[in-house]
């Protein structure tokens, strides 16, 4: 299992050995400098969090999950249950996105899925057993391996943004694949989920800087 990032200075160590032996994220570190923490709650409701982020701008996902907290309260896999489908639609959920929360907290109250559990599973493991229910695929446990479980070698290869921080950062002439994103980031090891918050903090930042904007944290 990976080492666990739990504070900014984790970020920080991470930020700099990682500038100190890849030329590209030289670069990136100049431009970013440590990224934020992001760090979630584990459990339902960091998950279900991350699904009802998918797909969305930060501001829109922020601005449905407050709807959604208010709604189900606590916010706990029985809760969940009892609430009625149009109830979460019109928090601003899809239905997509409320039948997938539906079948994680269903397999969480029949005992089929055990989150607490995953936090001391090797990462591979933990792909396979949430991508095993429906509407789950694997960018969904990527991030909740990176973020809610803080895993500091997480990785995220299928996530577009990251893939455009990573042609830009390396003067890539074309998007990287999903094995080109793997091989990349195992020059990143141990510390692929420090390089992602880099990555993700320079997309923003370039964005921005082409836009005449100024970058969000």
């Amino acid at each position: 299992m990976s080492r666990i990032i739990e504070t900014e200075a984790d970020i920080a160590e991470g930020a700099k050995a990682l500038a100190g032996a890849c030329e590209h994220m030289a670069g990136v570190y100049a431009v970013t400098g440590p990224p934020p923490l992001r760090r979630r709650p584990a459990g339902f409701a960091g998950l279900a969090r991350i699904i009802t982020g998918q797909q969305l701008s930060i501001a829109s996902a922020g601005a449905i999950w407050g709807r959604v907290e208010k709604a189900v309260q606590p916010m706990e896999p029985e809760t969940w249950l009892r609430k009625r489908a149009p109830t979460l639609r019109n928090c601003g959920l899809s239905a997509g996105k409320v039948a997938t929360i539906r079948t994680i907290a269903e397999a969480i109250a029949s005992d089929a899925l055990d989150l607490h559990a995953l936090a001391q599973a090797q990462e591979d493991v933990i792909m396979e057993l949430l991508t095993a229910l429906k509407g789950v695929g694997p960018w969904t446990a990527d991030i909740y391996t990176m973020f809610c479980l803080g895993r500091a070698d997480g990785w995220a290869p299928g996530d577009l943004a990251l893939r455009y921080a990573v042609q830009d950062a390396t003067g890539a002439d074309e998007l990287p694949s999903f094995s080109d994103m793997e091989d990349i980031a195992e020059n990143w090891r141990p510390w692929r989920g420090v390089a992602a918050r880099m990555l993700w903090a320079y997309y923003a930042a370039r964005r921005a800087q082409k836009s005449g904007a100024e970058p969000v944290g």
